[in-house]
């Protein structure tokens, strides 16, 4: 299976992406805990506040002060995180960079069953999963196309081949 997607189409630099390189990019999504929080409910702030205060102390009681993490131990954290964890990132900052054509109004995604439609607007619901629990998409990948209220996280896009702008 093919790694690299084209991003064609009416655009007026057609770019080629590569998944395999994300890991490494500031802009990528810990797709763990973006859904985990959307999914919430709405607390009011006031309560949030308190009760992340009130455990705090309690906690600043129980076991004393916490020195912060030294830059060793957030290296750490950070080599397993990107190991074990589920990444993803937002199409927006590819599409602005292809820069789209003015006639341009729906973004495809070509995918070996099929094509999927949006407009051009919708983009920025758009995010490209590139890993799951730290191993690349190479079976249905290599990304899977997400939304981001979540609704198609149990079905998403996926055998994506291309994206153009129509």
């Amino acid at each position: 299976m093919e790694q690299i997607i084209p991003f064609k189409g009416k655009v007026a630099f057609p770019v080629t992406l590569d998944p395999g390189v994300w890991i490494f990019d500031d802009r990528r999504i810990d797709l763990d805990t973006y859904f985990a929080e959307l999914s919430q409910t709405d607390t009011d702030p006031d309560e949030e506040y308190t009760k992340s205060m009130s455990k705090f102390w309690e906690k600043e009681i129980r076991e004393g002060a916490i020195f912060p993490p030294t830059i060793q131990s957030e290296k750490k954290y950070e080599k397993e995180k990107v190991l074990t964890g589920s990444f993803g990132v937002p199409l927006t900052p590819f599409l602005k960079n292809a820069e789209p054509e003015e006639d341009a109004s729906h973004l495809v995604i070509e995918t070996e069953k099929g094509e999927h439609s949006f407009p051009i607007e919708e983009a920025d619901s758009l995010i490209m999963a590139f890993s799951n629990k730290g191993k690349p998409l190479r079976e249905d990948g290599p990304v899977h196309i997400l939304l981001k209220d979540g609704s198609n996280l149990d079905s998403p896009i996926t055998h994506v081949t291309a994206i153009r702008l129509d």
